[in-house]
């Protein structure tokens, strides 16, 4: 069974730092690209940032140089530290796995983070 459990999320002041994590498990963690998105109430899922297994990374234009996505293959874990956060990155962030292999895209439950003073 796969899952994929966010954690971090939560309520930070504007300028301030969270760091998310998702913890793999049912997966080959390497043969996935990991990544985090988000939706905003009213809005469409956006990505915000993805990292292969051999560590190439891409990122939204509206979180370059503020946020980085990171990985750990051996504890299965993808990481997200945001940083310098405005209201704006407000949403509730999705961790997510895309198998290069196929099999479709999986999806964990969500963390709200909310900036807001």
């Amino acid at each position: 069974q796969v899952q994929l459990v966010e954690s971090g999320g939560g309520l930070v002041q504007p300028g301030g730092s969270l760091r998310l994590s998702c913890v793999a498990s049912g997966i080959i963690f390497s043969w996935n690209t990991m990544g985090w998105y988000r939706q905003a109430p009213g809005k469409e899922r956006e990505l915000v940032a993805t990292i292969t297994n051999g560590g190439d990374r891409n990122y939204a234009d509206s979180v370059k140089g503020r946020f980085a996505i990171s990985r750990d293959n051996v504890r299965n874990t993808v990481y997200l530290q945001m940083n310098s956060l405005n209201p704006n990155d407000t949403a509730v962030y999705y961790c997510s796995a895309a198998n290069r292999y196929g099999g479709g895209t999986r999806w964990g439950q969500g963390t709200q983070v909310t900036v807001s003073s």
